[in-house]
């Protein structure tokens, strides 16, 4: 339930609200707006009296209910857009974030290279992965903790924030000791101890879309980890299973204004790994951030020929440089800013 406070309400009333709201076995979160604050009572919304009891509480306004699954996600809950800020870098609320970097850490001149080119085009995340879901055992999982170490350092030694993908509820601590933003990829989007855990830490989280998930699968995940008390969420499409077969997914750009529609939360689009082609890369991404999205997540990489995940996907960094022109320009036109 949404319970909206009246403008005068004085802090001893808040906090009495507060501590109703737990007696009735309820989780509060609270939202302040600049005219309005909105508290979410997160529970059982069947509970006998609970919104008669919230109507007959001082301070309160009105209380309605959320109708959708997805409570502090909704923007019944959030009208305004949620802004992520990952070091000095915002995503959302017309801000675009731009990600790019290799699929996988594979050493330090490798990553140096990519991550000054990158960079000097005007990108605001690097991305790189120390932990590799592969479908084959057989191939390069990643490097691990070094890859992160390597990940870390190119981070700071060019000035830009990092984020990388973690895998396992063990590895949170980890990862969240190099990262600046910790991603869960679309094979763990709905692994919920996994997303439970990231939900307690403080990190940015970038979450992406399964690879058979529908948007309210999506969103529901994203409910795991704000109900987990991390609010600072990042929804990702990067395509979905369908019957097409001249691309590695089905890019599903309809979900950006469908998600941004009923969600608060920022979205991103990774034609990357939507397309597997670098020929349609640049123009998906185009597609991307005329559609809404807050965001394009692009692989590059120097020698894509000699990478150990997902070569054939990535743009050469001059094909990123043009890209980012064009990304300038179409940012200009929409109204958005790329800081």
């Amino acid at each position: 339930m949404i319970l909206v406070l009246r403008p005068d309400y004085t802090p001893e009333q808040f906090e009495h609200l507060l501590e109703r709201i737990r007696e009735l076995g309820f989780t509060p979160h609270v939202s302040k707006g600049q005219s309005r604050t909105i508290v979410g009572a997160i529970g059982d919304e069947n509970e006998p009296q609970a919104e008669e009891t919230f109507n007959c509480l001082p301070g309160v306004e009105q209380v309605l209910r959320i109708q959708k699954p997805f409570k502090l996600a909704s923007r019944d809950f959030h009208r305004a857009d949620t802004v992520v800020t990952v070091g000095k870098t915002k995503i959302g609320g017309g801000f675009l974030g731009m990600i790019a970097g290799p699929c996988a850490v594979e050493n330090v001149e490798y990553l140096d290279d990519i991550a000054r080119h990158v960079k000097a085009s005007g990108a605001n995340l690097l991305r790189g992965g120390a932990f590799k879901p592969r479908t084959s055992p057989y191939s390069f999982q990643g490097l691990g903790e070094q890859g992160l170490q390597m990940l870390r350092a190119a981070g700071d030694k060019h000035d830009i924030p990092v984020v990388t993908e973690v895998m396992d509820p063990r590895q949170v601590d980890m990862v969240c000791r190099y990262a600046d933003m910790l991603q869960i990829g679309a094979r763990n989007m709905q692994n919920f101890d996994l997303l439970k855990e990231v939900g307690q830490t403080k990190k940015p989280i970038l979450l992406k879309r399964g690879m058979s998930a529908t948007v309210k699968d999506l969103l529901m995940s994203a409910e795991y980890i704000l109900s987990s008390g991390n609010s600072q969420v990042v929804l990702c499409e990067r395509g979905v299973r369908s019957f097409e077969d001249s691309t590695r997914n089905m890019l599903d750009l309809a979900c950006v204004p469908n998600i941004k529609g009923q969600s608060h939360l920022p979205v991103i689009v990774d034609p990357s790994h939507a397309t597997g082609r670098p020929d349609l890369i640049p123009a998906m991404s185009r597609a991307a951030v005329a559609a809404g999205a807050d965001g394009v997540h692009v692989e590059v990489h120097c020698c894509p020929e000699k990478a150990l995940s997902d070569g054939p996907q990535a743009l050469l960094p001059n094909q990123y440089e043009t890209l980012m022109k064009d990304m300038r320009k179409l940012a200009e036109v929409m109204g958005k800013t790329i800081a």
